[in-house]
């Protein structure tokens, strides 16, 4: 393994030379729970799990098992889950706990300074013996797996190995331990036969805004074409203008988007964004075979990224995110190639059918909606920054925030 200094974005950046490193895309369903239960079945040394959804139905159940068995072969077992999105029953914790399993949630809705609502565990990181790990966009529950009824939610992670998991280790262990000083990720460049990966974290609370960045520059650099998955899609301003210019310049720019949402305030606030869209040449499709709960991107063929961030004001200011950001031309064919089978599987949305389908009263739904999404977004995130009481710094006190 070989380290150099490079100038990025008039910053220096670390490039870490690792010809071991593999990397592949990982699709919801058994494909992704398969995965896991290997990982999680071989590891010898330690195990973090890190997820927003860990729900107690027959997957939540499998996994748990996996971990404990884990544990009583003497391998530490590190589980965080966010407590709004894991709501689990306390025999259910107790038992995990008694099985040796270090157990912890993430922000409790209220401590005795702060509301925290909004800021939320977001990312979904399972990492084994600090030299494998998976990340992505998909919680541990039977609607990711899905079955013989029900197809699995759409959805991403990546999996790969190598000095661009070990760079995670310190991440787990902070966020695990509350080391709020030293949780701050470190973005690595890692090389591998001419391409590149990173882990990207975004925490705007922690003035981490790596994704967001990220999303906003490849997006404004891209020559021939963007292709972007989106669950609960509302873009902010510089990201939509960015969208609109490029496809202005004659860049092909295709959104996939949910025709099936487990929120349908959101999907009725994205519709709202249809029309200013496909009036600047943004090409839309709805999937609609399952819940679209997808977060990633493809642009000009060459560069990805995969992972909990969804294009929204949460998303960018309220939750810890993490994403994986590719540059690699033979992977991100593939996953092209991939997201245009998943559109000819779509039903796109032309601009006249649209304006036909559409009536007042719809119209006006979709920007009451759309308002209410923005204006809660905006509460929610602001809440874990406004203090309950107001007091006088002492030095008898310190001034902090729980989570």
């Amino acid at each position: 393994m070989k380290i150099q200094r490079t100038k990025n974005n008039n910053k220096i950046a670390s490039i870490v030379q690792d010809p071991d490193c593999k990397i592949e895309l990982v699709h919801s369903g058994e494909d992704f729970f398969s995965r896991m239960l290997d990982l999680i079945n071989s590891a010898k040394v330690e195990i973090h799990l890190q997820t927003y959804i860990f729900m107690n139905d027959s997957t939540g159940i499998l996994l748990a098992e996996a971990l404990k068995k884990s544990a009583s072969r003497g391998v530490s077992v590190y589980l965080l889950l966010d407590r709004f999105g894991s709501s689990l029953p306390d025999v259910f914790i107790r038992d995990l706990i008694s099985n040796g399993i270090h157990f912890r949630f993430f922000a409790p809705y209220f401590s005795i300074n702060s509301i925290y609502f909004g800021r939320r565990l977001h990312h979904k990181i399972l990492l084994v013996d600090g030299c494998r790990a998976i990340v992505g966009g998909i919680n541990i529950a039977d609607k990711y797996r899905g079955n013989m009824d029900s197809r699995a939610w759409l959805d991403y992670a990546v999996q790969f190995d190598g000095s661009a998991a070990a760079a995670l280790e310190s991440l787990c262990r902070n966020i695990f331990y509350h080391q709020k000083s030293v949780r701050k990720h470190r973005s690595l460049f890692f090389q591998l036969n001419g391409s590149s990966i990173r882990t990207l974290q975004n925490d705007w609370l922690r003035k981490q805004n790596d994704i967001s960045n990220m999303y906003l520059r490849n997006i404004r650099k891209a020559k021939s074409d963007i292709i972007i998955v989106g669950s609960y899609f509302i873009p902010g301003r510089k990201l939509t203008k960015a969208l609109i210019r490029r496809a202005k310049m004659g860049v092909k720019v295709k959104l996939i988007l949910a025709g099936v949402s487990d929120v349908p305030l959101i999907k009725r606030a994205t519709s709202f964004l249809y029309k200013l869209f496909l009036r600047n040449s943004i090409e839309l499709y709805e999937w609609n075979d399952s819940v679209l709960h997808g977060k990633a991107a493809v642009i000009d063929q060459h560069w990805s990224t995969i992972g909990s961030f969804n294009l929204n004001h949460l998303s960018s200011y309220a939750s810890i995110e993490m994403n994986v950001e590719i540059e690699s031309r033979d992977f991100s064919l593939h996953f092209s190639k991939h997201l245009e089978e998943v559109i000819l599987n779509c039903e796109r949305i032309f601009s006249s059918d649209f304006q036909i389908k559409r009536t007042v009263f719809s119209m006006f739904l979709d920007w009451l909606c759309y308002r209410i999404v923005r204006v809660a977004s905006i509460i929610i995130t602001y809440m874990p920054q406004k203090r309950l009481f107001v007091r006088k710094r002492r030095k008898s006190w310190k001034h902090f925030i729980i989570d």
